[in-house]
């Protein structure tokens, strides 16, 4: 009788299971992974910024005005007074974290959120607000305006 041994090696069947078990683990990572990366936004740090440029001019502001534009990575409002005075103060309420912006109707700095008012001063004067806003140094140079923040 001759021997019948059957050839050693991979057989089809561990060959197929191995290429189902690499195909199903290589379509999990490749949905779970892009997932995973939109879940968990990368670590952004903050801005240390103490000066910014405005694109705005000078003459671009008219009295009784205001202007939000971005501070680092926060918002921040630029007013120009009804006498003409340019000042600058961060555009985040001090409630909630509402953006603030400018009513020339009442010359005032107003919160949307809960009707919080603060003066030209950046003084809170009516409504939620249990701080005043931060102020920021405005200077004009030419056709240029620069904030930074108070010494």
């Amino acid at each position: 009788m001759a021997d019948q041994t059957l050839p050693q090696g991979p057989s089809r069947r561990s060959f197929l299971n191995w290429f189902l078990g690499t195909t199903a683990g290589a379509f999990l990572f490749s949905v779970l992974y892009p997932v995973s990366r939109y879940l968990i936004p990368p670590e952004v740090g903050e801005s240390t910024a103490a000066t910014v440029t405005l694109q705005i001019k000078p003459d671009e502001i008219r009295p009784n005005t205001g202007q939000i534009f971005k501070f680092a990575n926060r918002p921040a409002i630029l007013v120009r007074t009804p006498a003409g005075e340019l000042r600058a103060f961060s555009a985040v309420c001090t409630h909630l974290n509402c953006t603030v912006q400018y009513r020339p109707d009442v010359s005032h700095i107003w919160c949307a959120c809960h009707n919080g008012h603060f003066d030209l001063t950046g003084k809170n004067v009516e409504g939620p607000p249990p701080r005043p806003l931060d102020a920021y140094v405005v200077n004009a140079r030419g056709s240029q305006i620069v904030v930074s923040r108070s010494a």
